[in-house]
C-alpha cells in the first residue's frame, strides 16, 4: 500500500494534472513532503479520488463551488460538503473517496497535512490546536470530522495566493509552504477546544456567558449583567470565561466581530467603511488596524481578486 506523502520526486515543488479539458482543470500539488493539496475548476465532469494508505494526516476540504462528496469506506461515513463550507478530518488511515460531482460549476480544494509535519509545530500545550490534532492522529481512527464552518474572505484570500504560486519563477515550494502555514493557523485557530482541566461547572457557566455573546457581540451586554444572569458574581465570571476559552470576554466579543467581519467581506456588497460599522466599530480605520493585527492583512486586500 503506498503512501500519499512519499511519491513526490527530487522537485520539492509539483504540478500533476488530474484533469484537463477545454472547460476544466484538477490538479494535484506537492508542496515538500508532508503537505500538498488537489484543487481546481471543473464545469460539466465528475472527479473521484481514492485513498487507500495507511497515512495520518489532516485534511482540510474547502468548497468555493459545487459540492465535494466524502465516503470513509473503513469506517461507514460519509459527508457531502457544500458549497461556501470548510470543514477539518482527521485520519490515521484510510479507504476513501473523495467525489466532485458533475454540475455547472465545480471549484475545489483539498488540502492533506502529514502528521510529521505538524509535529515539527508541537507546543506541550493539550489546547493548542496542532497538538489538539497531533493527539488525535495518533489514535486508531479512519476519518473523524473535526469542524464544519463557513468559509470566509480570509480562508480565500491565502487559497487564491496558494495557487497563484505555480506562476513565481524561484522558490515555490518555500512560498507554497509559508501561505499554506497561515491558512492552517487561520483554519485551525477557529477550532473550540477547551482544556481537559475545565470542570462541568466551569465549562457551563462560560458557555452561558459565550450564548450571550453570540446573540448579541456587536452590542454585548456590561460583564455585571452577564454575570447576574449567570447567576455569579463579575470577578468569578471574567476568571472562569479566561480560564475556558483562552482570552477576555472583550477580548472574545471582539474575536467574534472580526470573525463575522471577514464573512462579511467575502460577500464584497458592502464597502469596508459599511462592514466596520455593521460589526460595531465606527472608525473604518480603528477597525481596519484590529483586522491587520489580528489576520495579519487588511480589510481592503481581501476585496481584491487573485485569480
Amino acid at each position: 500500500m503506498e503512501s500519499l506523502f512519499f511519491n513526490i520526486t527530487d522537485t520539492r515543488y509539483k504540478v500533476t494534472e488530474v484533469v484537463h479539458t477545454e472547460t476544466s482543470v484538477f490538479r494535484r500539488v506537492d508542496i515538500s513532503n508532508g503537505v500538498l493539496f488537489f484543487e481546481g475548476k471543473l464545469v460539466a465532469h465528475e472527479e473521484r479520488i481514492r485513498l487507500q494508505n495507511i497515512d495520518a494526516f489532516v485534511m482540510v476540504v474547502l468548497v468555493r463551488r459545487g459540492s465535494c462528496q466524502i465516503e470513509d469506506h473503513l469506517g461507514g461515513y460519509s459527508e457531502t460538503t457544500q458549497e461556501g463550507r470548510v470543514l477539518i478530518f482527521c485520519s490515521s488511515r484510510q479507504d476513501m473517496t473523495l467525489t466532485v460531482p458533475a454540475s455547472e460549476c465545480a471549484e475545489v480544494f483539498v488540502l492533506f497535512v502529514a502528521d510529521f509535519f505538524l509535529k515539527r509545530y508541537l507546543s506541550g500545550r493539550k489546547e493548542e490546536p496542532i497538538d489538539f490534532l497531533y493527539r488525535m492522529l495518533r489514535e486508531e481512527i479512519t476519518l473523524r470530522p473535526v469542524d464544519n464552518k463557513p468559509v470566509d474572505a480570509l480562508s480565500l484570500y491565502l487559497v487564491e495566493k496558494i495557487i497563484a504560486v505555480e506562476k513565481c519563477p524561484v522558490m515555490k515550494s518555500l512560498r507554497a509552504q509559508e501561505l499554506l502555514i497561515e491558512f492552517m493557523i487561520h483554519r485551525f485557530g477557529l477550532l473550540d477546544i477547551v482544556p481537559e482541566t475545565i470542570s462541568e461547572e466551569e465549562r457551563k457557566l462560560a458557555q452561558r456567558a459565550r450564548a450571550m455573546l453570540l446573540e448579541n457581540f456587536v452590542n454585548p451586554p456590561a460583564i455585571e449583567t452577564m454575570a447576574h444572569r449567570c447567576a455569579t458574581n463579575s470577578s468569578k465570571l471574567k476568571k472562569v470565561f479566561k480560564k475556558v476559552y483562552q482570552t477576555t470576554i472583550h477580548g472574545y466579543a471582539q474575536k467574534l466581530r472580526l470573525e463575522e467581519a471577514n464573512m462579511l467581506l467575502k460577500e464584497r456588497r458592502l464597502s469596508i467603511g459599511e462592514v466596520a460599522k455593521q460589526v460595531g466599530y465606527r472608525h473604518q480605520g480603528y477597525f481596519s488596524k484590529l483586522f491587520f493585527e489580528t489576520y495579519g492583512v487588511y480589510p481592503k486586500e481581501l476585496t481584491q481578486n487573485f485569480r
